[in-house]
């Protein structure tokens, strides 16, 4: 048996205010036609498919559009579960039509664990892998808060709900030993050790550390993971891995690059893992240096332009001084080049809302609502870490109750 791993599609995601589709559309092209040149007989998406819990109409289309050309695929099988930007409301609306496609779709966790714990079975009617199904695990799906419990304590209550999580659906799966199967299991959480280079915020409060590699029960011979968008193994643990996005999302993502990965499996042993590189269709770019240098950086980038979509381009100018007309410049001399520019930013020093010394004011739109939150806490000096943890905590919640109810409007 051959299986697929991908995850983090973000369809519908913008860069500022530029759509991505051109971009998903060619990738998921690409995507199938590996489907059909590699034979794979099961396909695993781990997580956050939309970029947003109510995405646009274009981004459903394409996503409809990519599940109705699997069945010309040789792909039996497709199990997709939910992330922390998908809607569970969403994404399980058509779960019933899809599941006759052998299309199964886990939105979020039920509260039933045999829901998450998927058969496949062959025209037979015989199981021919087992898929532990986890989506991404809300707070209240951990039943984590206590009254008057500190910070601390719902971190760590948090942490052994995952984890128990994992082992009672380990657990589920033990009877299926006997029928020399694949048995896999999927995630979408941070796991300890993950490394990323671009901004993403840990989706629980406190720190990054949600669980351990070596937590996931050793019935699982490989774990499908989701949310981190570096492709990636965790540790030494060669069977639990991050596929990483499937195109770069923000310009710090430019470094990565993008894989899926190819599972063979004889009966339950895993033979195989192999990385398949996605094709970047539209390279992102960031130049930095002083003006002229800038001029120079955009000339020689825009001579190696070699993809099927237009590169974009952000530009970090250095100086300490104030550069009238800069925009305007800028945009004049990048008019007759093969690129576009996509934002244009002055590398100066502040001393003040958070901002590390010698490093740029972020825009606002470059920020997430839990990076806001944080770098207001930071600044103000005026309240002790035990209020911040609070502070915190009461953020978290109120975060999560403004969620679920736009869900619930969905």
């Amino acid at each position: 048996m051959r299986i697929l791993h991908t995850s983090d599609w973000h369809l519908g995601q913008k860069l500022l205010y530029f759509e991505r589709d051109e971009e998903h559309r060619l990738a998921l092209d690409w995507l199938l036609e590996k489907l059909v040149a590699e034979r794979v007989d099961v396909l695993v998406v781990a997580g956050d498919i939309f970029d947003i819990g109510n995405p646009p109409n274009y981004a459903r289309h394409t996503y409809y559009r990519f599940l109705s050309r699997l069945l010309q695929t040789p792909c039996r099988h497709v199990v997709i579960t939910g992330g922390n930007h998908d809607s569970p409301t969403m994404l399980n609306a058509p779960r019933e039509l899809l599941e006759a496609l052998n299309i199964r779709i886990i939105g979020a966790a039920t509260g039933q664990l045999e829901d998450e714990l998927l058969e496949l079975r062959n025209t037979q009617g015989q199981p021919e892998a087992v898929i532990a199904a986890v989506p991404f695990l809300r707070d209240r799906d951990l039943r984590t808060s206590i009254a008057a419990e500190t910070f601390d304590e719902k971190l760590q209550r948090l942490r052994e709900g995952i984890k128990q999580h994992y082992q009672q659906i380990g657990a589920l799966a033990e009877p299926y030993r006997r029928l020399n199967v694949p048995i896999l299991a999927t995630g979408h959480l941070y796991a300890i050790g993950a490394q990323t280079e671009e901004k993403q915020n840990n989706i629980y409060i406190g720190d990054c550390e949600n669980i351990d590699a070596a937590d996931f029960p050793e019935i699982f011979s490989y774990v499908a993971l989701g949310h981190i968008h570096r492709a990636q193994t965790i540790g030494d643990y060669q069977h639990v891995r991050y596929s990483g996005s499937l195109i770069p999302l923000s310009f710090s993502e430019t470094k990565d690059d993008k894989t899926v990965y190819l599972l063979d499996y004889e009966g339950a042993r895993l033979l195989n893992i192999s990385a398949l590189d996605v094709p970047v269709f539209r390279r992102l770019k960031t130049i930095t240096g002083t003006l002229d240098e800038v001029k120079a950086k955009l000339t020689r980038f825009a001579a190696e332009h070699d993809r099927p979509l237009t590169p974009w381009v952000e530009v970090v100018v250095q100086s300490d001084n104030y550069l009238p007309g800069l925009d305007e410049t800028l945009k004049e001399f990048c008019r007759p080049l093969p690129l576009e520019l996509v934002k244009i930013r002055v590398n100066r020093h502040y001393a003040s809302l958070g901002a590390d010394e010698g490093a740029p004011l972020p825009d606002l739109d470059e920020l997430s609502v839990d990076e806001v939150f944080f770098r207001r806490c930071k600044i103000a000096l005026e309240i002790t870490s035990e209020e911040k943890e609070t502070l915190n905590k009461t953020f978290q919640e109120l975060k999560e109750w403004m969620e679920s109810r736009q869900e619930a409007a969905n």
